[in-house]
């Protein structure tokens, strides 16, 4: 994952930060953790209480919050996916990916995750992963970090 030229300067509690970050999928289907970037961005932004917000402003992928001990579930939830929003001809919209906007209307495209003292405030077991449904490509990914 790449951070865009143009993103906040140097860490300041006192005004909002907005972060460009790319990211590269090699799989058509596939749950990227991107739980240390995330972290990392917030440590970096001096904010101690606040918001992150993070936005994929691409119709065919998605943001998701679960569990990240277990690397199983990532194949669980995308075969689960494939039978809500199978691959298929019988669509209307047939430019061969609409399985992959079903996929990313049900998950979603935003995710507000709160800061404490500096920290993401996270369940012990969750992560956040970038949901690609139609790669392999280079996505962006929109991350505010908003202080109280």
């Amino acid at each position: 994952m790449v951070e865009q030229a143009g993103s906040a300067a140097a860490p300041d509690k006192s005004r909002n930060q907005h972060h460009t970050l790319q990211v590269e999928t090699r799989l058509r289907v596939e749950l990227k953790d991107i739980t240390s970037q995330i972290t990392r961005l917030v440590e970096r932004s001096g904010v101690q209480s606040g918001q992150c917000h993070i936005f994929v402003p691409h119709t065919s992928a998605a943001l998701l919050i679960n569990e990240n001990y277990d690397p199983a579930l990532r194949s669980d939830i995308v075969n689960f996916l494939k039978k809500l929003a199978p691959v298929s001809p019988d669509y209307q919209h047939n430019d061969g990916n609409c399985d992959s906007h079903l996929k990313a209307m049900l998950i979603g495209v935003s995710k507000t995750l709160l800061v404490e003292h500096g920290q993401l405030i996270l369940g012990r077991w969750q992560g956040i992963y970038f949901c690609e449904f139609d790669g392999p490509r280079r996505r962006d990914l929109h991350v505010k970090i908003v202080a109280d």
